[in-house]
């Protein structure tokens, strides 16, 4: 049985969490803004009634996370005009002709879910209502099917 833990609580994991952020982080100043932004998060979570088993490893769990959002917020701040560009779309309609041309040489069961996908349908939940499939069915299905394409493509 899970006990409740208060805010208090998180003081000793402090330590803990400084260290990795340390080293996921580029330096002091934002190693403690990560290590403060978990503490508010698992704050919230705790006032809000949600039982947390292991708290050292959902507080680790939670900075790798935030660390990470943190990485793709700064990667696509430092775009500048020349990743810009776009290719053309002769291109990309050629690519595009190749990927529906490789979906048809799937088999049949993984070419329905692709087709799907291709016409919109890209939650693996909806997908498995709209076949009366189980959903381990779909995501397995449309896993082989992605590796098939990836392998089919890349030659």
């Amino acid at each position: 049985m899970t006990h409740p833990i208060s805010p208090r609580g998180l003081v000793p994991i402090i330590p803990l969490l400084t260290r990795r952020a340390l080293k996921l982080a580029g330096n002091r100043a934002e190693a403690e803004d990560l290590v403060q932004d978990t503490l508010l998060a698992l704050c919230q979570r705790l006032r809000d009634g949600h039982p947390i088993d292991d708290l050292a490893a959902y507080a680790m769990h939670t900075l790798s996370n935030r660390a990470r959002r943190g990485l793709r917020l700064q990667t696509t701040d430092k775009l500048n005009d020349d990743y810009a560009l776009t290719e053309p779309d002769a291109l990309l309609r050629l690519d595009c002709a190749d990927t529906l041309a490789a979906i048809t040489k799937l088999p049949k069961p993984q070419r329905q879910l692709m087709e799907l996908v291709v016409a919109g349908e890209t939650s693996p939940r909806a997908l498995a209502n709209t076949t009366d499939l189980p959903l381990g069915t779909v995501m397995s299905r449309l896993a082989r099917a992605r590796a098939k394409l990836r392998l089919v493509l890349a030659e």
